[in-house]
């Protein structure tokens, strides 16, 4: 894994930044592209929030323009510049990656105001242990997961680890992982007719493949290995104050071990959109498997097709 440097936020990447991105590479922008007056950058860095394990980040939902997880406050400024990250980074990635732009869906946006070292969150929750990401309540059905983050704090750097990429990791760990009989399981035919007929009447939540169903236990074994957490090897990556970085975090094993004020935007990309398409994780798992992981979806509202 390496850091690749954005030199031109202008135009669109080169293609092997596209194939290096999408083998486990992260593009980094050493100052961030996205910009806030001094005035509203004050105003992030003074947010305090409890901590409460129930809201584990402030979340923001572009498609509805709602903010969740906030805790008093003026509420409706703190919605208004989480928007415009939002904004600001679908336009940036437009012009950066086009190719994905057109196969995308802009997932959710937070803001995470809490200091990572030392946070107190449930086990699965934990940000400081190695995971590869995975949605129980937003599956992606063998799309990928892109996330561009960047560091508020205008002193501290963010630390993160990561690990081997991911048909490395699979190869190592999926068998004790038990996702062979949970994927035939998850791909039975009473399960797929269930999971159609949910994805037909828009219930998105309870219409995950059996790809979705196999990561999420995946993430889940991952954070509960203590083996695997202490033995594998790690690099470390410091970003610096005001800098930005963007991964497929569906495939880079990472964990944040320290750092405070970070915006975050999600983008859910077509896998039909990758340069690489043997490095996204289901053709990764379908391959190790031996099994069909996805499946085509119902367009909410019509019939569910059980063919």
């Amino acid at each position: 894994m390496a850091l690749l440097t954005v030199t031109d936020a202008g135009r669109e990447v080169d293609l092997e930044f596209y194939r290096r991105l999408e083998a486990g590479d992260i593009l980094f922008f050493p100052q961030t592209p996205t910009q806030f007056a001094g005035v509203d950058s004050e105003f992030l860095l003074s947010q305090r929030q409890s901590g409460s394990a129930y809201h584990k980040n402030i979340a923001y939902r572009p498609a509805t323009d709602v903010l969740t997880g906030a805790e008093g406050g003026d509420r409706e400024r703190l919605r208004s510049l989480v928007r415009s990250f939002s904004r600001q980074t679908v336009e940036l990635l437009r012009r950066l990656l086009p190719r994905y732009a057109a196969n995308w869906r802009v997932d959710f946006t937070s803001f995470r105001p809490f200091e990572e070292a030392g946070r107190q969150l449930s086990l699965h929750a934990r940000n400081d242990l190695l995971h590869v990401d995975a949605f129980p309540t937003r599956p992606t059905h063998g799309d990928r997961i892109l996330r561009f983050f960047t560091n508020l704090h205008p002193r501290q750097p963010r630390v993160w680890i990561t690990t081997e990429p991911f048909d490395v990791l699979a190869g190592q760990w999926l068998g004790g992982a038990g996702v062979v009989e949970l994927a035939r399981r998850a791909g039975s035919p009473a399960r797929r007719g269930l999971a159609l007929l949910a994805g037909a009447v828009g219930l998105r939540q309870f219409g995950a493949s059996p790809y979705d169903c196999v990561m999420h236990r995946f993430h889940n074994f991952l954070k509960e290995n203590r083996n695997f957490q202490e033995s594998c090897r790690k690099d470390r990556w410091e970003f610096p104050p005001r800098s930005s970085w963007m991964v497929f975090t569906d495939s880079v094993s990472h964990a944040v071990l320290s750092g405070q004020f970070a915006l975050e935007q999600t983008f859910i990309v077509s896998r039909a959109a990758m340069v690489t398409p043997q490095y996204a994780p289901v053709n990764v798992l379908e391959q190790l498997t031996g099994m069909k992981l996805t499946w085509a979806r119902a367009t909410p509202g019509t019939p569910a097709k059980m063919s």
